[in-house]
Order: structure tokens, then C-alpha cells, then sequence
């Protein structure tokens, strides 16, 4: 790592683990194909939604407390792809900002966070092979560390992981995923119901709910935000640190300030 790095990871503070704040955040998500921003329905049937840079600049105007940007078809030879769109981000945003997609070596990591990247997010390639969150979490710490959980409830009542986009099920629960993630390093988890996504039918509570309860690291519930009140119950039973949104942020259902004042309205504590 370079002192740019070095400097960078110093200025996110110490690291997640442990602890937990009263604030609940807002964060706009920007699932990304071919550089621009798009949005489906359960993981498919995408639609265009902008340009990311453009909407992440308007949201972090807005208030958004971070942005989360996902390269839903990122490979490994993307690499340089990603990152030049963490640079133009970085160049245009003022806000925290995690990247995602096809992450999965600490020279990926480096790559991002010497472009202005806050966090990275890995999913597939960390469930493939966990030590690499443990060697990400030694390298980087944990702070910098999101894990992305793609989640379906079956017919049998447990929710299990699924990976590469949800295209793939994994017989591994959800849960128990989860905890062995953060023992070795994980920061911060950024969970995704496949059954609550694009739907605006409201959040996943019940696993948001035992993960929240059953893990010392924030929970980022996404998947299903449809209306105000949804937010409300993610946070208040659901108890997830942040909430996580794409579609009525990118087709102006719903505005972050409006949201917010609905939240304080609702005695949810929220950053202005």
C-alpha cells in the first residue's frame, strides 16, 4: 500500500466492529451495467436509470449519508473500469461511497481505494473463498470491509445465500454466513432479500431483525423500500443500522429530504 492508501484508511476512523450508532442512515444504491445506473424487479428485467455519477452527485446534495455502487457484471478484467469510475465519483462526490463487483483480491481493494473509493463490498468471490475477508480486514481493516448477502426465504422458512447475482443458491443459511463473515473481519453487512427486491412491498424485517440482533457490526437492510413507512418499520422492527433504496430514489418516488423529516417526524434519529 502507498501512503495515499494509508492516509485514507486512517481518515475512516477506527473500525465497525462493535460499534453500533444511533443514527440510521439513508443510502441510495446505483446498481451499475456498462457504465450506466439500472434497476430490475427480484434480479431481473432491468431498466435504465442514468447516468451513476450524475445521480450520486444530486443525492449526496440531497443528504443522502452514503452511496453504495455496484457493478452487477463486473469480472476480474473490469478491474480498471471500476476504478476509473471510483475516480470520477470521488471527483464529483462529497459523501462516503462503497464499490462493488467482482472484487476479489487486496490489489483489487488497493486499486479502488487509491480512486477515491471509502469502502468495497465483496459477495461471490469472499463466499468462495473467506480467507479473503480476513486478508482484506488485515490489510485494509475492517472499516473498509462491506459484505453484500444475497438472500432468498425458501419454501422450508430459512433464508439461504445465493450467489453471482442471484443467479446461483447455496445450501449455506443466511445467518450462518453472516456471523462466520464478521469472526473474520467483515465490518458492516449489506443484506439483499431476492423476494423483497423492486417490489416496494417493504423490507425483509424478520432476517434483517436476527441479524441485527445476533451481530456486533451494522446491518444495511436492502430489497423492498417502497414507501416512508417501510423505512420506519425497517428501522424501528427491523432494527437495521441503514436503509438502502435504488428505484424511488432513481425515478423520484420518494425524496431523501422528505424522507428524513418523515423519519424525525416519526422520532427516528436521522443526519440533516
Amino acid at each position: 500500500m502507498n501512503n495515499e492508501t494509508n492516509d485514507k484508511i486512517r481518515s475512516l476512523g477506527s473500525p465497525f466492529r462493535g460499534r453500533r450508532g444511533l443514527t440510521k442512515r439513508i443510502m441510495p444504491c446505483l446498481d451499475i451495467k456498462d457504465g450506466r445506473t439500472v434497476k430490475g424487479t427480484n434480479f431481473i428485467n432491468l431498466r435504465d436509470a442514468g447516468d451513476p455519477v450524475e445521480l450520486g452527485a444530486l443525492y449526496a446534495q440531497q443528504g443522502a449519508d452514503e452511496l453504495v455502487f455496484l457493478d452487477i457484471t463486473a469480472t476480474i478484467e473490469k478491474r480498471k473500469t471500476l476504478a476509473e469510475l471510483a475516480n470520477r465519483i470521488a471527483h464529483n462526490i462529497n459523501i462516503p461511497f462503497t464499490v462493488g463487483g467482482g472484487i476479489s483480491s487486496i490489489e483489487d481493494v488497493n486499486a479502488l481505494l487509491q480512486n477515491g473509493a471509502d469502502k468495497i463490498s465483496v459477495n461471490t468471490a469472499a463466499f468462495k473463498n473467506p480467507s479473503l475477508i480476513k486478508n482484506l480486514a488485515k490489510e485494509f481493516g475492517s472499516q473498509c470491509i462491506v459484505l453484500a448477502i444475497d438472500t432468498k426465504k425458501e419454501e422450508d422458512g430459512e433464508w439461504y445465500v445465493y450467489l453471482n447475482g442471484g443467479r446461483t443458491k447455496t445450501e449455506t443459511r443466511c445467518i450462518d454466513w453472516a456471523k462466520q463473515a464478521v469472526d473474520l473481519g467483515t465490518g458492516e453487512i449489506l443484506l439483499t432479500s431476492m423476494n423483497h427486491d423492486g417490489t416496494k412491498q417493504g423490507f425483509a424485517l424478520d432476517i434483517t431483525k436476527q441479524l441485527s440482533e445476533e451481530l456486533p457490526v451494522p446491518v444495511i437492510a436492502s430489497g423492498g423500500g417502497g414507501t416512508m413507512d417501510h423505512f420506519v418499520d425497517v428501522f424501528e422492527k427491523g432494527l437495521a443500522d441503514a436503509a438502502l433504496a435504488a428505484s424511488i430514489f432513481h425515478f423520484k418516488e420518494i425524496s431523501i429530504p422528505d424522507l428524513k423529516n418523515y423519519l424525525i417526524n416519526k422520532n427516528i434519529t436521522v443526519r440533516i
